[in-house]
């Protein structure tokens, strides 16, 4: 069994997980982007309005995060002392094709 594959599927196991995932597919119709000055699928979302939109506790949040960027689900890139977040669609297919592959 691959791994990557067993530590991607127990990041997305978590609802709340799957569901940040799902909302950073398409940035701009779940998050306020309009007035930011990145490009949430180049940059990605600031952590600070995702956790907006979860309403949870911003460590929650982070944790939720940081999960999903381990699992190479995110993508973080660091401005100032923002951190913005976003999906790696390479990783996620490569994931989705060895899932194919494996089930």
């Amino acid at each position: 069994m691959d791994p990557d594959l067993v530590t991607a599927l127990r990041a997305i196991a978590n609802p709340t997980r799957l569901q940040l995932l799902a909302w950073l597919r398409e940035p701009e119709r779940h998050f306020p982007v309009a007035d930011t000055a990145v490009d949430p699928h180049e940059v990605g979302v600031c952590v600070s309005l995702i956790h907006a939109k979860a309403g949870l506790a911003r460590s929650t949040v982070s944790a939720y995060l940081a999960e999903l960027q381990r699992a190479g689900l995110l993508r973080a890139t660091r401005l100032g002392k923002w951190t913005h977040y976003r999906r790696d669609e390479d990783r996620i297919a490569r994931l989705i094709t060895t899932l194919g592959q494996t089930l």
